[in-house]
């Protein structure tokens, strides 16, 4: 499906979910767009190559990306051994070691291509303000820095299709579903307010988009 609205030149945004679900949406950027590279925000490397007998489990995401094309890995802070031997250093910001940092985002940024995929696990956040998740870890980023990031990409850079994924509700915690959809909008909103998507957007959706 993925595929299919990129090639009748729409914007596809994925809300999972498990991550797993991902796995598609990159395959198809990838196929579609050249000098394309896959952006991670992520508390986990997700690097296995297979996981609970499964080469598709959430756990194995970024491994299958790997088969596909470049990527840069944002706010990890666990992973496994055999994910220490898959990880390309130079492309990897552990979240203590950004903290309190922004010279880090302009690495980032240097680093990716044209086109850009973002992949937003949100255990990348910190669990005081994202709990509800399958899989949370403490030292998470905040939601500024992560603003920030998103902003910075949307500026330099063309997004050519996000997803936003592991969000696990709590009926008890409902300020966890309003970061997730807060999230999306901003995404949006970066992606059609910034002049580097106008022209392959209509003019009045930009407009709209800035106006909201």
């Amino acid at each position: 499906d993925s595929l299919f609205y990129l090639n009748e030149d729409k914007f596809p945004v994925l809300i999972g979910g498990e991550h797993s679900v991902s796995i598609g949406a990159i395959k198809a950027s990838f196929d579609t767009f050249e000098n394309l590279t896959v952006l991670q925000l992520d508390a986990h490397a997700d690097l296995r190559d297979k996981y609970m007998g499964s080469k598709y489990s959430h756990a194995c995401v970024m491994a299958r990306v790997k088969e596909m094309g470049p990527f840069i890995q944002v706010g990890i802070r666990s992973m496994s051994h055999q994910e220490t031997k898959m990880i390309n250093r130079s492309r990897l910001y552990y979240a203590n070691e950004i903290a309190d940092k922004l010279a880090w985002m302009d690495r980032v940024l240097a680093q990716l291509t044209e086109n850009v995929y973002i992949t937003i696990d949100l255990d990348v956040f910190d669990p005081a303000i994202m709990p509800s998740t399958g899989t949370p870890e403490p030292g998470g980023l905040n939601w500024y820095t992560v603003m920030r990031l998103l902003e910075k990409v949307a500026h330099h850079k063309r997004l050519v299709g996000f997803d936003v994924v592991e969000l696990c509700p709590n009926a008890h915690n409902k300020a966890p579903d309003f970061l997730a959809a807060k999230l999306i909008y901003q995404l949006l909103s970066n992606n059609f307010c910034h002049a580097q998507f106008r022209s392959r957007s209509p003019v009045n959706m930009a407009q709209a988009a800035c106006q909201i």
